[in-house]
This record gives structure tokens, C-alpha cells and sequence, in this order.
């Protein structure tokens, strides 16, 4: 595929474009050529021309290469990734990028980390609200008092 430059002049589209949605954040990345990501099967790349692709990101790092040479790392806690036509889409809660690995490493480990921790409370809160609820509205169908 050819694309008109600034001066008229046609280059070919050596990448793909990868859009980063969180659920406050947008980013696009162009002219990648490789994605490099893990799911339940295990790593996984990808590049221009890959036919139709869907899967769940685990929790991690995943990177990017660009046509330029230069990688740059993706910190995601889980995401799904939709591949269709030279465009890959990851939808997380949240994402970060950096070209520095030890820098978006360390922040995986502490405030992703620390986030799922919460996460995971909050829904062990829930269920256990959930289960109580339950119990109450058994209790009310068999006709037992219930004492506020």
C-alpha cells in the first residue's frame, strides 16, 4: 500500500497501527511492524498481513516494535486484543507505555500489582454481600422472621 507524503511524493506503509483504549485513556501507535503479547497459551507475535485475530492478554508486559527500529513495552493488567486489517486494538482498564524497560517493569509490580489487589478485595467484598443478600431473601421465602 502507497500513501501520498508531503511532497506528493508515495512511500509504502511499512507498519500497522495499534490503538491503546483504557477506560480514561486513548493512544494510538503507527507504523509498528511487530507485537509481541501473551495470553493463556502462552507468547505470541504479531505483524502486518496477519489475518483476523482475537484473544485475552494476561496480565503483563507486552511490546511493540516500530519501523523505525525502536521497541517500546506495554504494562497491562489482562486486555483483549482484536487484530483486523493491519489495525490491533487493546482494551484494557488501564495501560502505560515506556521505552524503558526497568522503569515499566517496576511500575507493573507495585501499582498494578497493588490495583488487582484491590480489585480482587472489592470483589470478594461483593460476593460476600451478594451471598448475604441470598441468605436473607431464603430466609424471607421460607417465612422466618428477620431482625433488623
Amino acid at each position: 500500500m502507497l500513501h501520498a507524503g508531503q511532497h506528493g511524493t508515495a512511500h509504502a506503509v511499512t507498519g500497522f497501527t495499534v490503538q491503546l483504549l483504557g477506560a480514561t485513556q486513548y493512544e494510538q501507535l503507527d507504523d509498528v511492524v511487530s507485537f509481541v503479547g501473551e495470553d493463556g497459551s502462552g507468547s505470541f507475535g504479531l505483524m502486518k498481513g496477519h489475518a483476523r485475530f482475537v484473544t485475552t492478554l494476561v496480565f503483563g508486559l507486552a511490546r511493540v516494535r516500530y519501523a523505525h527500529g525502536g521497541w517500546e513495552y506495554l504494562a497491562l493488567p489482562g486486555a483483549v486484543a482484536y487484530f483486523e486489517r493491519d489495525n490491533l486494538r487493546l482494551s484494557a482498564r488501564r495501560f502505560l507505555r515506556s521505552n524503558d524497560y526497568t522503569h515499566i517493569s517496576k511500575v507493573l509490580r507495585e501499582e498494578f500489582v497493588q490495583e488487582e489487589r484491590t480489585l480482587l478485595e472489592f470483589r470478594r467484598s461483593l460476593a460476600q454481600m451478594e451471598q448475604a443478600m441470598l441468605v436473607r431473601l431464603w430466609r424471607i421465602g421460607r417465612g422466618e422472621e428477620i431482625k433488623l
